[in-house]
């Protein structure tokens, strides 16, 4: 594993190749191969860009993201505005459900409420909505509720993510424990990347039945 001076040059080198981010203007200090990001952007889509940059670099543990946005004066939207196409793009969003989310803003910061059936939902609907100009930051408070059918059982459950885990070239299965109570899926074990234990926690969301995942997740140093 590379030690913290490395890391900062590797997550610099990172920030800088990747397109949507302008990293002039955000700082990098790492410590225990807890990267803490600092600074500007000014957008909230390429705060985000930034956050999954970093994810990608071998040896980050954790990230502390504390950049702010600040937008330009030509992409300043008064918080009606913001709600109006909020609704409208997520109306056009052939993944999200419709008529089941609420949408409120406040000095930019946009909060998602309400229930949706699939976890891919719960994030369609924040990608959609911060790339819209104007906005701050997105609090996404949605839940996810499989409604139709009857629920699946643990082993089922299980047996489905396990199956994921092993299918997937960027995940080693191999020190991963799967917990599973009725909807719940509990992750424990080890990975070898931050960018890991997102596939992973992925592939626990993909699982019929599932409406709660609980990352326990360990990055091996």
């Amino acid at each position: 594993m590379p030690d913290d001076i490395t890391l900062q040059a590797m997550v610099m080198d990172e920030l800088a190749w990747e397109p949507s981010v302008d990293a002039a203007h955000i700082g990098v200090s790492v410590k225990n191969g807890v990267v803490t990001l600092s600074g500007f952007v000014d957008n909230y889509a390429a705060k985000a860009a930034a956050e999954q940059a970093v994810g990608r670099v071998r040896g980050v543990k954790a990230i502390a993201e504390e950049i702010e946005v600040r937008l330009p004066h030509h992409q300043q939207r008064a918080d009606d505005e913001i709600a109006e196409r909020a609704v409208r793009i997520l109306g056009w969003d052939i993944e999200v459900p419709a008529g089941r989310i609420h949408i409120t803003v406040a000095h930019g910061e946009v909060t998602l409420t309400g229930e949706v059936d699939h976890y891919f939902q719960r994030h369609a609907a924040e990608n959609a909505v911060r790339r819209l100009s104007g906005v701050r930051s997105v609090i996404n408070l949605l839940t996810v509720s499989h409604r139709a059918g009857a629920a699946p059982q643990s082993r089922m459950i299980r047996q489905k993510i396990e199956e994921a885990l092993r299918r997937s070239a960027n995940i080693d299965a191999s020190g991963i424990e799967i917990g599973v109570d009725g909807g719940t899926i509990t992750l424990k074990g080890h990975v070898r990347s931050w960018s890991e234990r997102g596939a992973v926690r992925h592939a626990a969301w993909a699982a019929p039945g599932v409406h709660e995942v609980r990352d326990q997740l360990a990055i091996q140093s």
